[in-house]
């Protein structure tokens, strides 16, 4: 529904057009009425209006007044992009400096009062058609606009991840983007948002987010912003001062998990990826700097702490869990982290030192263990990668519960084991059950424990795995048999639990090195020689 504005002094005349334009145009207008220029200045500001129809001589401000400030603004108050209404004046006077302003003023129809209905009729269709004319314009040129803008984000995501250009590829690039049209020199900003549970927002909402606050910082020029391939904001500004400005608005608005790294300055198209990696180095470091939302590369550069990965320690660490040292644990944590250093650390050095607890210490206890309650996995997949936590303080906080979760998780594994002779119990079980179908995940769940730390205890109980103890008990259990010779060996692989002759004789011969048949046959051959041993 269009928003039809009337403006008259005389309220015969305004409610006249309405009940006119009503009938002959029903459901079509949502008609607004004013009785002087400033009050209609003032509803178009707040409301809005696609057609405007207006007397000339009204008190406070006349119609001419009020079409010279409509042809000045395409904004309301929030700041929305609004096109300019269609105009149609009404006049008692055959007044040629009336017609002139209108023309100046793009009105779409001069009407001599009184008003004829055709006429205003015709006026009213003719602002339908122009309306439409420019609603297929506006859309051509926005869809015209956004193929460029995504042909251009789409070419500076490459350029960003390129080291070398050839001189033809350089020009067809800033032609590309425009280039020659970029302030200089310009500052490379890349922005993130975490949130306090270390979630990344969506890349939508973060362009959105970054848009909107561009708005608020006057004097800015943005030559280009665009998603990385990450979904990160990237920015190419004009000011360095500017984009710190940036930075300071979010804080104040409360958007602290607004991350900015910022480059150092760049003249040239080769510069926008060396200024882009640098951005992405700076904002890496907001990690172990917890209450500063905008890192200049700059600032970080220089000699930083870097030292080497202390295995022994880690591997300590992972040695102390579940033991009676559980005091040990944060003191080695920090330790190893060097955390009282934290601001003079290569962050680097923080990765590689997680990467090698995730490798050395937890995935080992999962290997070993098995797998934990869904609490302390979903904890463990969580803190196996650092870019999930905002801060390394959330980061180290998380891994330190982990550890003592795992400490707890395999102290219980442990003590289970040790009050119950759970492997004594297993065997036992074994030496019954021989005969039937069985396979670890039976037995282990015959003596309640974690498949996977069962594997590991039972080979340390017996010195065997459990799939060769289980064959050498079947294989031990079928010689007893072949001692009968009225018992076909078919018969005898069933009866020890294997599911064919033919995987029985292999099993057989792969311990004993001889077939069943062939063993049975000495064991024939030496029934009448004493010391024969078979």
């Amino acid at each position: 529904m269009r928003k039809l504005l009337i403006v008259d002094d005389e309220k015969n005349i305004r409610l006249g057009l309405k009940m006119m334009i009503e009938r002959e145009f029903p459901g079509s207008y949502a008609i607004m009425m004013a009785t002087q220029g400033e009050e209609a200045f003032g509803l178009y500001r707040s409301e809005g209006a696609d057609i405007v129809i207006t007397d000339i001589r009204m008190p406070v401000m006349d119609g001419i007044a009020l079409i010279e400030k409509l042809s000045e603004t395409d904004s309301g108050l929030l700041g929305e992009k609004r096109s300019k209404p269609n105009i149609i004046i009404l006049s008692g006077y055959e007044d040629f400096e009336y017609a002139r302003a209108a023309i100046k003023y793009q009105a779409q129809e001069y009407l001599l009062k009184p008003i004829r209905r055709d006429e205003l009729f015709v006026a009213l269709r003719k602002c339908e058609e122009d309306i439409e004319r420019r609603s297929r314009l506006a859309e051509t040129i926005a869809g015209a606009e956004s193929y460029r803008r995504k042909l251009q984000s789409s070419r500076l995501q490459e350029l960003l991840l390129q080291t070398g250009l050839a001189d033809q590829e350089r020009r067809e690039l800033e032609r590309e983007i425009d280039f020659a049209n970029y302030t200089v020199p310009f500052n490379v900003a890349v922005a993130a948002y975490k949130y306090e549970d270390g979630r990344e927002m969506k890349r939508g909402e973060l362009m959105a987010l970054a848009e909107e606050l561009l708005q608020f910082v006057e004097g800015l020029t943005v030559n280009a912003a665009f998603h990385d391939r990450e979904g990160r904001v990237v920015l190419i500004g004009s000011s360095s001062e500017k984009i710190a400005e940036l930075a300071q608005i979010a804080e104040g608005k409360g958007l602290s998990g607004l991350l900015f790294g910022l480059s150092e300055v760049g003249e040239h198209l080769e510069d926008i990826p060396k200024c882009y990696g640098q951005a992405l180095e700076a904002l890496q470091y907001s990690f172990i700097y917890p209450h500063v939302q905008l890192i200049r590369h700059q600032d970080i550069q220089g000699p930083r702490l870097n030292y080497a990965v202390p295995e022994e320690e880690i591997r300590k660490l992972g040695n102390i869990l579940g033991t009676n040292r559980e005091k040990e644990i944060s003191p080695l944590l920090h330790a190893i982290f060097h955390s009282e250093q934290l601001a003079e650390l290569d962050i680097h050095y923080i990765e590689r030192i997680s990467q090698r607890i995730n490798e050395q210490v937890l995935d080992e206890v999962f290997r070993v263990y098995g797998e934990a309650s869904v609490e302390v996995l979903k904890l463990y997949r969580k803190v196996g990668t650092m870019s999930r936590f905002r801060h390394f303080h959330d980061y180290f906080k998380s891994l330190e519960q982990l550890l003592f979760s795992l400490h707890e998780y395999i102290k219980g594994i442990r003590s289970a084991h040790s009050e119950h002779g759970d492997m004594k119990e297993a065997v036992a079980y074994i030496e019954d059950n021989y005969h039937r179908s069985l396979n670890m995940a039976i037995v282990s769940n015959h003596v309640s424990l974690n498949y996977s730390y069962f594997s590991e205890a039972f080979k340390a109980f017996t010195g065997e795995s459990f799939v060769v103890y289980l064959k050498k008990v079947r294989i031990r259990k079928a010689k007893q048999l072949l001692h009968d010779h009225t018992l076909k060996l078919a018969d005898i692989s069933t009866a020890v639990g294997f599911e064919t002759a033919k995987q029985f004789s292999r099993v057989f011969k792969e311990l004993e090195g001889i077939s069943p048949f062939e063993y049975r046959a000495k064991l024939l051959s030496c029934q009448d020689q004493p010391h024969c041993q078979a």
